[in-house]
C-alpha cells in the first residue's frame, strides 16, 4: 500500500512539474520519466488545439450547413499554411534541440531568430494573396455561389491573418526544441480560452458587437492566436525560458538561415504533400453535396481531438531524438522512440474503440441532419480502424524530423498520399461507385502503408548519422 501511495505521489509531482515547466535534462536519467515530462504539456497543448477545433465547429454548425462547409473548404486550403508552418517548425525544433543537447545556448538563440524572420516573410506573402483571392480560392474548391457569398469573409480573414497561425506554430516549436514544452502549452491555453469566449460574441452578435455569422469565427480565432503570439514574444524577449533573445540577436545570420532553409525545405515538402492530398480529397467530397461535406468536416474535427494528443506524444519523441543526438546518445534516442510509440498505440487503440461504438452519437452532437450524421459517422468508423498504425506512424515520422532527416518522411508521404491515396480515392468513389466510403477507405489504407514503410526505414538507423 505504501508503494502504491508513493507511486501516486510521484505521478502528481511529475505532472505538476511538467505543467509548471520545471527544468529537466532529457539526455540523462529515466527515459520513461523524460517522455512523461515532455509529453504531458505537449499533449495538453495539442488538446487545446483540438478543443479549439471542436468549439469552433460547434458554434458554426448553429449558423448553417453552408457555414460548416465553408470551414471545411477554407481549412483544407489553410492546411497549406499549416504545411509551411509545420515544415519550418520541424526545422526549428530539430536545430534548437540539437543545439540544446550540445549545451550551445547561443546557437539555439540564433536558430530561433532566423526561424521567426523566415516565418514573418512567408506569412506576409500568403496573407496578401489569400486576402485578395479568397473568392477565387473557394470557387476553385468547388463551392457553390451561395456558399461563396456566405463564407468569403471567413476565408479572407483567416488567410489574410495567417501570420498568427504561422508564428504560433513556429515559436511553440522553438520552445519544444528547447524542452520548454510547458510554455508552448500555456500559449495555446491563452489562445483557445480567448477563442471560446469570443466565438459566440462575434458569430451571434452579443451586446454592442454585431452578428458576423461564420466570419465571426475567423475574427475570434485571429484575436485569440494573435494575443498568444504576443505572449510568446514576451517570453522570448524577457527570458522566461531556456532561450532569451536580446536586441543584439536580431541580426541576419546567413549560415544559420541557410541551414534552417535546407532542413525546413524537406519538412515543408513533406507536409505540402500530405496536406495537399487533403485538399484534393475535400475537392472529391464536394462532389457529393454540402450535407456529405459537412459530415466529413465534422468527423475530421472530432478526430483532431484524438490526433492532437497523439501528436503531442510524437512531438515529445522529436525533442528526445534531437537533444540526445546532440548529446551523442543515439541509442537513447532510438529507445525513446520505441517507448513513445508503444504508449501512443495504447492510447489510439482505446480511442478507436470509442469511435467504432459511438460514432453516430458523437457526430449527432454537432448536427441533426440524418445525411450529415450518417456520413460523418461512417468517416469516423472507417478511419478509426487504422488508428494503431497511425500511432506508430506519427511517432516514427516525428523521430525522423527531430533528427533533422526530413527527406525520408517526404519520400514516404509522396508514395503513400499522392501515388497511392489520391488515385485510390478517385477510383473507389467514382469508378467503383463507393461514393464517400471510397474516400474514407483510401485515407485508412494510405496511413497504414505510411506506418509500415516508416517503421522499415527507421529500423535501418540512417537517421542517426544526420547532421544539422
Amino acid at each position: 500500500m505504501t508503494t502504491s501511495n508513493n507511486n501516486i505521489r510521484n505521478f502528481f509531482t511529475y505532472f505538476r512539474n511538467a505543467v509548471l515547466g520545471k527544468t529537466s535534462d532529457f539526455t540523462a536519467g529515466s527515459i520513461r520519466k523524460a517522455i512523461f515530462m515532455l509529453s504531458v504539456p505537449m499533449i495538453l497543448e495539442m488538446m487545446m488545439e483540438s478543443i479549439f477545433a471542436i468549439v469552433d465547429i460547434a458554434y458554426v454548425s448553429q449558423v448553417s450547413i453552408n457555414a460548416v462547409a465553408t470551414i471545411g473548404l477554407t481549412e483544407s486550403v489553410v492546411t497549406l499554411v499549416y504545411a509551411i508552418a509545420i515544415g519550418l517548425s520541424m526545422a526549428a525544433t530539430a536545430i534548437v534541440a540539437r543545439r540544446i543537447g550540445e549545451k550551445n545556448i547561443q546557437g539555439a538563440k540564433e536558430a530561433a531568430v532566423q526561424a521567426i524572420a523566415l516565418g514573418v516573410v512567408v506569412a506576409l506573402i500568403i496573407g496578401i494573396l489569400g486576402y485578395h483571392y479568397a473568392e477565387d480560392i473557394l470557387a476553385l474548391m468547388g463551392a457553390a455561389p451561395d456558399l461563396i457569398s456566405e463564407g468569403v469573409g471567413y476565408t479572407r480573414l483567416l488567410l489574410g491573418g495567417n501570420i498568427t497561425i504561422l508564428l504560433l506554430f513556429l515559436i511553440n516549436a522553438i520552445f519544444r526544441g528547447a524542452g520548454d514544452a510547458a510554455i508552448a502549452m500555456w500559449a495555446l491555453v491563452l489562445s483557445n480560452t480567448l477563442n471560446i469566449i469570443l466565438d459566440p460574441i462575434f458569430i451571434f452578435g452579443w451586446g454592442p458587437v454585431p452578428e458576423f455569422g461564420v466570419t465571426g469565427a475567423a475574427i475570434a480565432t485571429t484575436i485569440g492566436r494573435g494575443t498568444a503570439v504576443l505572449f510568446q514574444l514576451a517570453v522570448l524577449f524577457f527570458g522566461w525560458s531556456k532561450i532569451k533573445i536580446g536586441l543584439s540577436d536580431l541580426v541576419l545570420r546567413i549560415k544559420v538561415m541557410w541551414n534552417l532553409i535546407q532542413v525546413s525545405a524537406g519538412g515543408i515538402a513533406q507536409f505540402l504533400i500530405g496536406t495537399s492530398s487533403w485538399v484534393f480529397l475535400m475537392r472529391i467530397m464536394s462532389e457529393f453535396g454540402s450535407e456529405v461535406l459537412a459530415g466529413y468536416t465534422i468527423a475530421i474535427r472530432i478526430m483532431l481531438f484524438s490526433l492532437m494528443p497523439s501528436w503531442g506524444m510524437s512531438n515529445a519523441a522529436a525533442t528526445m531524438v534531437g537533444q540526445n543526438l546532440g548529446a551523442n546518445k543515439p541509442q537513447r534516442a532510438e529507445a525513446s522512440v520505441w517507448k513513445t510509440g508503444k504508449y501512443n498505440a495504447f492510447f489510439m487503440g482505446g480511442v478507436s474503440l470509442i469511435y467504432l461504438l459511438f460514432a453516430k452519437t458523437m457526430v449527432g452532437w454537432f448536427h441533426t441532419d440524418p445525411v450529415v450524421v450518417s456520413n460523418g459517422a461512417l468517416c469516423l468508423r472507417v478511419i478509426a480502424m487504422g488508428y494503431i498504425f497511425y500511432a506508430y506512424g506519427m511517432v516514427v515520422t516525428q523521430a525522423f524530423n527531430g533528427a533533422g532527416d526530413t527527406g525520408t518522411p517526404t519520400k514516404i508521404n509522396l508514395l503513400a498520399f499522392w501515388l497511392f491515396q489520391l488515385p485510390l480515392a478517385y477510383l473507389a468513389s467514382f469508378y467503383w461507385d463507393l461514393g464517400p466510403l471510397g474516400v474514407f477507405m483510401a485515407i485508412t489504407s494510405a496511413e497504414v502503408l505510411l506506418a509500415v514503410i516508416s517503421l522499415y526505414w527507421f529500423k535501418k538507423g540512417r537517421w542517426k548519422q544526420v547532421r544539422v
